[in-house]
């Protein structure tokens, strides 16, 4: 994060990379360019190119290694690039099979159903269960009196009882193990079967295709049942070259191994607002990726600029990339409206801040653009969901 001083801390992290996450810094927001990488270490004291003495001299050393003249430097790197090349080539697959490119225009995907139950039958193969939770209160209008947000104390995310519309995004990583690298939030809309989160969550290099939704997620338990994709919108333009300004996704979504139902008549959703004024009182929510309860704070949304806006707390780790910023809470329902999600600049920032790309006109016109697509089909007569885990190989990368 600039001015911080802290490495940016990610909050979505590829279920694949986690081993790789402790060796080096990455981010769902953000990653190390690898020149920078380079330069960091010469900081940290590689030796600088130096000027050759004359005859009688020591030898002239490269930049890599102390006392190894530099045309034998120069050679163990042309061999390393030969090798390295060679065993890229031979070792790197054509494409990760679980990343699709979809419709890079339009920055939409329409899922496959099989992807879709593969994926949530190998959440249900780990240690996570469905398990019927408690009825949802019954939704009410916007001109009833909001409960008022006052700001958290100590300002710090803390532990919080889980909300029905908000869940823990999973892609189930090489051996099949469930991992929760991002969250999101069920939004009121005409099919009563969307979700929001950050577009870094599921479009990187590609559409993800082994994602499953489980609201209201804790301890291991699925209340409000698994559901996966049947579309996925991003703005095309995070599909070009991830502009942090249209960090937003919306999916339709379906209960995984079962017929007809609607999310949002099980978990109730949140409202949508667009072009709402920065600096009001908000709460963020997200899930850890290595917690199966969700952390909330409250404080304001302020503006980092036209485009983003910015949530002072610390302690949204890694995970909870995709979480939503809610204002005007229902307090009886607990459902808010959605005026941001964590991601935006540095792919949602670090431990101290978080962002969201502003919901303004753009992101009023991907949503528009996901409520107008046909809703999810029925499976045809006599299909059978698949029961049991068939376990993907790979997980894409985040």
């Amino acid at each position: 994060m600039s001015g911080s001083g802290v490495a940016p801390v990610s909050k979505g992290v590829a279920p694949a990379d986690a081993g790789r996450r402790r060796l080096v810094e990455t981010s769902e927001r953000g990653t190390v360019p690898a020149d920078s990488a380079g330069g960091a270490a010469e900081d940290a004291g590689a030796p600088a190119a130096g000027v050759c003495p004359g005859p009688g001299g020591p030898a002239c050393t490269g930049r890599g290694r102390d006392g190894v003249p530099l045309r034998v430097t120069l050679a163990l790197g042309v061999l390393t690039v030969v090798v390295g090349s060679t065993v890229l080539a031979l070792g790197s697959p054509s494409r990760d099979p679980f990343l699709a490119p979809g419709d890079t225009a339009t920055g939409s995907y329409l899922a496959n159903r099989a992807d879709g139950d593969q994926a949530a039958a190998a959440v249900l193969a780990g240690p996570y269960q469905e398990r019927p939770g408690p009825p949802v209160a019954a939704a009410r209008h916007d001109s009833v009196m909001a409960s008022p947000l006052s700001r958290s104390r100590p300002l710090l995310a803390a532990p919080a009882a889980p909300s029905p519309a908000i869940g823990a995004l999973f892609s189930p990583d090489d051996e099949g193990k469930p991992v929760h690298h991002c969250t999101a939030s069920v939004v009121q809309s005409p099919a009563g079967d969307l979700i929001a989160t950050a577009a870094h969550c599921v479009h990187d290099d590609g559409f993800r295709t082994r994602l499953v939704f489980a609201p209201g997620l804790h301890d291991g338990t699925a209340p409000y049942g698994l559901w996966v994709p049947t579309r996925i919108h991003v703005d095309p333009r995070w599909i070009r070259d991830r502009d942090p300004d249209h960090d937003v996704a919306f999916l339709r979504v379906r209960r995984a191994g079962r017929a007809g139902g609607r999310i949002a008549d099980l978990t109730g959703a949140e409202r949508i607002r667009f072009d709402t004024p920065a600096g009001r009182p908000a709460q963020l929510t997200g899930y850890p990726e290595d917690r199966d309860i969700p952390v909330s704070c409250r404080h304001t949304a302020d503006a980092q600029g036209p485009a983003q806006l910015r949530f002072t707390c610390p302690g949204f780790p890694n995970g909870t990339s995709g979480g939503p910023m809610l204002t005007d809470l229902d307090p009886a329902t607990g459902t808010g409206a959605l005026i941001g999600v964590i991601g935006g600049r540095d792919e949602g920032g670090d431990d101290l801040v978080s962002y969201s790309s502003r919901f303004g006109p753009d992101v009023a016109a991907l949503y528009r653009r996901a409520t107008a697509q046909p809703g999810p089909r029925p499976p045809r007569a006599g299909s059978r969901a698949v029961a049991s885990g068939v376990r993907p190989r790979a997980a894409p990368r985040s």
